[in-house]
């Protein structure tokens, strides 16, 4: 015991005899947040946090020149002596005086433009100085809310996990940090291991902080947040800014630095405003400082994002390095409003890496053993960018509720108390928690409206529901269910039955069981949703969803054989019937128009689609594949990123065999590719090609046939299908035979209307498509021209879309509306 603690005492004297700490400050006495601090002619580097404190730590006694540098202030080098204790260092930085003496303007531009065309000039080079490092990462987020309401949709909100304070119901709701080693080799090889990891409030937590995730470079054409950002020095950043020379100054290498301001030329285009730093002669960033907007990114919630990166010169390679970059962003939306910040610290690069072959793969991040059990003493000695003192509140804040709420009493008296039942839950439904062994038992109440439709009538449901986690973070699952439906025209009640089990969260390796009695669109893809078919119907008497019942027990199974390569498969019996309108209520008649019926359907050209009762067995098999995909490695779980360089390939084969009518014995192969893609400040392209045929189809029930998603309504309660078709009635195209489709699909992204005067200032996007639709029939062609993001403000929900239709020697067009709203 006392040699132990004589090693710990020794350790802590070697951890204070190779740091420095202290504030850094303006000559206001006010301090300087997010300031790089860092050993001149090394790697070994901090940052402020937004108190202005920081922590530098020596691998060992000695002399050195620390550099205090700050964008806007006048970079310092002090002479630091460690030789045995700590030593504290507050600093001041005096503002940085730029001067436009000697500046020449020639044909009424002004000089910044002719930075900036340098700069753009430079612009690929400059990237590709940095084409292959490791470095050292460290990176801490947190978001703060303030003065949350106490109900969201009149259901409470509590306080998140004791994140907020009673009385002012504001707090850090989030809080983490990473400790990282990276490696990057260009073009897209990059590969992340966490070393450490810390979730304020869990134990077992591990960070979404990622290093590749915080990589924005300037040196890219544009910035991706949500929409493409254009940088200002991309090739066609002149089309998007307007610059302004505010002034020049020496740093301290005698290097000249340009302080340019950077304005957008329209006011809601993909772009930044603020200041960017250029060096002259290098043309290389020395620093940015640019925000963005929610209605910019087309993310309304969002109402500021701010950038902030400090680069520093190397004098051993001649480069200009990014040391440090924050983010911060505010906030607003419903009663819900805050900021956050995430701040990223790079040190020890190593711009000469000798990677091997296989040091790069699909995997682009891990987590070293152990990365979230480090203790204190470990994040003290590692952490680049003291807490300051809210931070350091919150983590023992956090860890005392976790403590608590983590002991398996205080979890028996909470269940105790949310377990007692409530006389409203018979209606709305009940839920008994077992948390300490993660199960759930409940029923799901009888105001569960499943809509309209002319063979049910109106349709309720209610249900039990058992669940289980098997471990901590469940990935071990299981979820058992029985339903019923009634139908109250029809006075049926339907009865499912479901057993869910998941294996893990690594290769989603799953199995389900279910059986029952189940009503179902002919199409089982329903291009027609519940909604919009009881509102439909209600409204203006048009049943479009057509049904048929169907007696059933299906096992389906489905995991990621290896990576990027996924399997599913089903077997099934199916014994299906007919079924016919029940009631013709409608809330307004109209004169012209009436309920058809539900079966026989009459289809175009005079065709019926007659569906029997009959019986058979169904089975599928279905391969996704992938190529090039790319994952994280997160401890309990794997999260995959798909490479838009590749398509999605699916290949399909569906079968009915042991029909009680031969003829209905059938098999189906079908293929398709999906690939979506940036391109760049224009927008985003997708394409999805389907095709396929079948073996033995002359003679199969029209249930059978390959359905197409059309649509008839004039209104959507969400965006038209990318996959469907706006104008094509909905079975007018089923096939038992060969078919293709083909649907394009390009998104501005604003590119268009966003530089139209007048229309700018709305913020809509034009998004435009074709299709084609091939099959026994004439071929079907559509052509479309959108309007998404309408609304006001922040809400804005909808979407217009002029859809042109050319089929069989017929052309028309009509309006549809779509409303975001996911029913």
């Amino acid at each position: 015991m006392k040699n132990v603690l004589c090693t710990v005492i020794l350790l802590c004297f070697a951890f204070a005899q190779a740091q420095l700490s202290g504030t850094l400050y303006d000559d206001q006495k006010e301090p300087i947040a997010f300031a790089s601090i860092y050993v001149e002619g090394t790697y070994i580097g901090t940052t402020t946090n937004n108190s202005g404190q920081y922590t530098l730590t020596f691998p060992e006694n000695g002399t050195y020149n620390v550099v205090f540098k700050s964008l806007g202030y006048k970079t310092q080098v002090v002479e630091i002596v460690l030789n045995g204790a700590a030593v504290t260092k507050d600093i001041t930085l005096t503002e940085e005086l730029t001067t436009l003496d000697a500046v020449v303007i020639t044909n009424g531009e002004d000089p910044a433009y002719r930075i900036i065309r340098e700069a753009i000039n430079n612009r690929e080079a400059n990237r590709k100085k940095f084409s292959s490092y490791t470095a050292d990462f460290y990176s801490r987020g947190f978001w703060y809310m303030d003065d949350v309401p106490e109900k969201f949709l009149g259901e409470e909100i509590g306080d998140l996990d004791g994140s907020l304070d009673s009385l002012t119901r504001s707090g850090i709701v989030y809080l983490s940090e990473t400790v990282s080693e990276i490696a990057y080799d260009a073009p897209d090889n990059f590969k992340e291991r966490i070393v450490a990891s810390k979730v304020s409030g869990d134990d077992n937590g591990f960070s979404v902080n990622s290093a590749e995730s915080a990589n924005f470079d300037f040196y890219n054409n544009n910035i991706d947040l949500n929409n493409r950002i254009v940088s200002p020095i991309a090739d066609y950043a002149l089309g998007y800014y307007e610059y302004k020379l505010l002034g020049t100054f020496y740093d301290d290498n005698n290097f000249l630095i340009n302080k340019i301001q950077v304005s957008s030329r329209r006011p809601k285009d993909n772009t930044f405003n603020g200041t960017i730093y250029i060096v002259e002669d290098d043309w290389t960033i020395y620093g940015v400082e640019l925000t963005t907007r929610g209605e910019n990114i087309n993310v309304p919630i969002i109402e500021e994002l701010v950038f902030n990166q400090s680069f520093t010169y190397e004098e051993a390679s001649g480069d200009w390095i990014k040391r440090s970059q924050s983010i911060d962003f505010q906030f607003a939306f419903f009663g819900f409003k805050g900021y956050g910040r995430f701040i990223a610290n790079y040190t020890n690069y190593d711009f000469k890496p000798q990677f091997d072959k296989k040091y790069f793969g699909p995997e682009v991040l891990s987590f070293a053993d152990g990365a979230n059990k480090k203790d204190s003493t470990y994040w003290n000695a590692k952490r680049p960018t003291p807490l300051t003192v809210a931070e350091t509140d919150e983590y023992v804040k956090k860890d005392s509720i976790s403590a608590v709420r983590n002991d398996p009493k205080y979890k028996d008296s909470v269940d105790a108390v949310n377990n007692k039942l409530d006389l409203l839950e018979i209606l709305t439904g009940y839920t008994y928690r077992n948390s300490n062994n993660r199960s759930s038992i409940g029923y799901k109440g009888v105001t569960d409206f499943k809509g309209f439709n002319t063979v049910q009538g109106y349709v309720l449901g209610t249900g039990l529901f058992y669940s289980k986690g098997y471990d901590e973070d469940y990935n071990k699952y299981l979820y058992a269910s029985v339903d019923a439906d009634y139908g109250f025209s029809d006075d049926r009640v339907r009865y499912n039955a479901s057993i869910y089990y998941r294996f893990n969260r690594t290769n989603r390796r799953s199995l389900r069981l279910s059986g029952g009695t189940a009503v179902q669109q002919i199409n089982n893809s329903n291009p027609i949703s519940t909604m919009e078919n009881t509102l439909s119907s209600l409204l203006f008497e048009r049943n479009y969803a057509k049904f048929y019942e169907v007696d059933y027990a299906r096992a389906s199974y489905s995991e990621e054989l290896i990576n990027g390569l996924f399997a599913n498969a089903y077997v099934g019996y199916e014994r299906r019937q007919p079924l016919t309108n029940t009631t013709d209520q409608v809330f307004f008649s109209q004169s012209d128009v009436d309920y058809t019926s539900n079966n026989p359907l009459q289809l175009d050209n005079s065709r019926l689609a007659l569906i029997d009762e009959h019986e058979m067995v169904k089975v599928g098999l279905g391969l996704t594949i992938r190529p090039g995909q790319k994952f994280q490695s997160y401890p309990d779980q794997k999260y995959n990123i798909n490479n838009e360089k590749y398509p999605t390939i699916t290949l399909n084969y569906e079968g009915a065999l042991a029909s009680d009518n031969s003829n209905y014995d059938y098999h189906q192969f079908r293929a398709s590719l999906y690939q979506s893609f940036d391109m760049g400040n224009v927008g985003r392209s997708s394409y999805w090609v389907n095709g396929g045929t079948f073996i033995n189809g002359d003679g199969i029930s029209f249930l059978d046939y390959q359905h197409f998603n059309g649509n008839r309504l004039r209104y959507k309660l969400q965006a038209l299908n990318p996959f469907g078709f706006g104008l094509l009635n909905y079975y007018d195209y089923s096939t038992n035979s060969d078919y293709a489709q083909v649907h394009l699909q390009h998104d501005f992204k604003g590119f268009i209307l966003g530089k139209i005067p007048g229309l700018n200032k709305l913020n809509y996007d034009l998004i435009l498509s074709g299709k084609a639709l091939f099959t026994d029939r004439k071929p079907y062609f559509e052509a479309s021209a959108g309007i998404d993001n309408i609304g006001f403000g922040k809400f804005r929900p909808f979407r217009v879309d002029y859809v042109h239709s050319i089929t069989s020697g017929r052309s028309y067009g009509a309006f549809v509306v779509g409303i975001n709203f996911g029913l």
